[in-house]
């Protein structure tokens, strides 16, 4: 499946009317609840809105609602689609621990469950969970660090939320490529919670402690930002290298304006589309478009070589499933 499709539907959610975001398009086929973190973060915006198209798209109603991290909101929120008959849950879990009662209250309900971003801990609850390959993109971007940066450098790491399984991963996949080079040297690793003012924050005391760094690599691109707004106001960032992880709009003009070296983009308007895809295969089927309930979607790298290929929020031309 292109992401020609996620980029044409993402134009229809932009240009859509009042009036068809309200359901205009839907067909009485059933609802299709939406569950994402903070549609204030681009990221987890476009995910919510290139499923709700989808979904509209298919003849579903839809709505998007968020819990923004918080599981006893998102608890919540599965009551009301339970209680609203939702026909099927897209869900962007809110922690890999805390979030598996939500689903199993909602699958002990009839209602499948189709997980998109983020992964929860346990398996077979879950009808699908659709997720960036973090690893790969991981390795990908360190990669790419190292190529901007050397072999030789003081540099600091940005991580994200705990609850989530992505910064672990992100942040062992930069460990593994970035610990064959003794010559770089990691002075200090902060929790930014993906946020970019918490990045932002957290990279003006780094500098006050470590004055002399080289290099930032980040979990994603919000926090990323952060540290690029701090390096600024030092007038220190035509001396530091910052490597982003998501591919968000912000990031690409960052990328543009060369103060960002690269960032890793996640496919998130393929992955968004194609759970909801699943999900109407699965209400008109009773079974699984996929058999294996974990799928990893590769992620690419937008450097300033390609960044003129960005055809639309998280999509890059010639991009495939």
């Amino acid at each position: 499946m292109l992401t020609r499709r996620a980029t044409l539907l993402f134009g229809a959610v932009l240009a859509a009317t009042p009036l068809m975001s309200m359901g205009a398009w839907a067909q009485d086929q059933g609802l299709i609840s939406i569950i994402v973190t903070d549609p204030s973060n681009p990221y987890w915006f476009t995910e919510g809105e290139v499923a709700k198209a989808t979904a509209e798209e298919l003849g579903y109603e839809a709505n998007v609602s968020a819990h923004k991290g918080d599981t006893n909101t998102e608890s919540n929120l599965i009551d009301t689609a339970i209680t609203n008959q939702a026909k099927a849950i897209i869900l962007d879990p809110a922690n890999a621990d805390g979030s598996v009662g939500a689903v199993r209250k909602a699958v002990d309900a009839g209602i499948p469950v189709f997980l998109v971003n983020a992964e929860i801990n346990q398996s077979g609850l879950a009808t699908a969970q659709l997720v960036s390959n973090n690893a790969q993109g991981a390795a990908l971007g360190a990669q790419q660090w190292v190529q901007a940066v050397g072999d030789e450098a003081k540099y600091v790491e940005f991580f994200g939320n705990p609850a989530d399984n992505n910064a672990a991963t992100r942040s062992n996949g930069y460990e593994t490529v970035l610990s064959q080079y003794p010559g770089l040297e990691k002075v200090a690793e902060e929790v930014a919670n993906w946020d970019r003012t918490q990045g932002y924050n957290k990279m003006q005391s780094i500098i006050q402690a470590n004055p002399n760094i080289d290099a930032v690599i980040s979990g994603n691109d919000e926090m990323a930002l952060g540290a690029i707004a701090a390096l600024k106001e030092a007038n220190m960032l035509d001396d530091v290298i910052v490597g982003g992880f998501d591919g968000s709009p912000d990031a690409v003009e960052a990328i543009k304006a060369g103060e960002m070296a690269y960032s890793v983009l996640q496919p998130v308007a393929v992955f968004a589309e194609e759970a909801v895809r699943q999900a109407d295969h699965y209400i008109k089927n009773g079974e699984p478009m996929v058999a294996e309930e974990k799928q990893l979607f590769d992620c690419v790298l937008i450097t300033p070589d390609n960044v003129d290929q960005y055809t639309a929020p998280f999509v890059l031309e010639g991009m495939s499933n």
